[in-house]
């Protein structure tokens, strides 16, 4: 799979502090709520010294004029392109066929908790290093019912088919907890979108640092649609969208003071909505030309696929017959175990 994508604006170690409630959302969400303190007056200190420690956006003062100057989205409908695999007459035992340059390289230890080292390098390093990664972009609404929510989520992935299982990180933050965690908490329903190349813009406008009460979708212009098994609404505009309702909510301890809380929420898919044209006649495959996923990078990057190679599964009594390491391994494994 080949991945285009913009590269963030300037190093990351370049960026800017800021107050912006934006940057929690784009990070993958907030936790539950603040972590405690021996007294009001401390956890007051601690969340401000969180807040000028942690709360980050990308410095985009001349972003048009770099955005100008690059080239345009090509929006034509090319295939993706299909080759073969990097190394197709690669061998059991081989490796990575690039004469011990890749196994030659030296890497460095970092500790995720070493006392100078602050919480946001962490989320820097995560989302840079474990990448491509879908957009998960949720619908939600309020425990009451009068406010509605889109948001989306960097800490996103479906975990299970059989049930169907989907899980969302909530990272810590300072202040309150972000809108989409208290909504499943209190109604445990929501709508799960993909998000789709055209989509990026509308997308990436939910995650500004709107006042409570002022709606998503609004914002964003997208459509709502009606859902069947729970209340909040689905993106009319997504190829694929999942109702779900939730199954467990696990919070973390924050490791910095002064932050809220992390969860975990672990959600169970009650329907499915695919595009018409974009499924194959048994609802079980969805046309990746008519998906056109968006996949997040490090930074405020972003990439499109326009390039796929396939490996299938293999078998081991198939493989093992045509090929001597696996014969050896096998052997080896039958003496030691007698």
């Amino acid at each position: 799979m080949h991945l285009t994508g913009t590269p963030a604006l300037r190093p990351l170690s370049q960026m800017r502090l800021s107050s912006s409630a934006a940057v929690a959302a784009a990070e993958g969400g907030a936790g539950a709520g603040a972590a405690s303190s021996s007294s009001p007056d401390e956890a007051a200190a601690a969340t401000k010294a969180a807040q000028a420690n942690y709360k980050i956006v990308q410095d985009i003062s001349n972003f048009s004029q770099t955005e100008a100057s690059r080239a345009p989205f090509d929006h034509t409908p090319t295939p993706i392109e299909v080759t073969r695999s990097p190394y197709p007459s690669w061998t059991y035992g081989q490796g990575v066929p690039d004469n011990g340059a890749s196994a030659s390289k030296l890497h460095r230890e970092i500790d995720p908790y070493a006392a100078s080292r602050p919480a946001i390098n962490n989320y820097r390093l995560l989302v840079s290093g474990i990448a491509p990664r879908p957009v998960g972009f949720l619908s939600t609404v309020s425990g009451d019912g009068t406010t509605k929510n889109l948001a989306p989520f960097s800490y996103f992935q479906v975990v299970d088919h059989d049930p169907p299982l989907f899980i969302v990180g909530f990272s810590s933050r300072p202040g309150r907890a972000k809108d989409t965690y208290r909504n499943l908490q209190a109604t445990g329903e929501c709508v799960i979108n993909t998000v789709s190349e055209g989509m990026i813009e509308a997308v990436n406008a939910t995650a500004i640092d709107a006042p409570y009460g002022v709606s998503e979708w609004e914002i964003s212009g997208l459509t709502e649609a009606p859902s069947s098994t729970v209340t909040p609404s689905r993106v009319r505009e997504s190829v694929f969208s999942v109702e779900g309702r939730v199954l467990e909510i696990k919070e973390f301890a924050a490791h910095s003071p002064g932050m809220s809380v992390s969860a975990v929420v672990l959600i169970k898919a009650t329907r499915f909505w695919v595009e018409e044209g974009a499924v194959d006649a048994e609802g079980s495959h969805i046309d990746l030309e008519k998906l056109r996923p968006v996949a997040q990078l490090g930074g405020v990057a972003y990439g499109r696929i326009t390039s796929t190679f396939e490996r299938p599964r293999t078998k081991w009594e198939i493989e093992v017959e045509k090929s001597e390491v696996l014969r050896e391994l096998e052997r080896k494994s039958e003496t030691e175990r007698r």
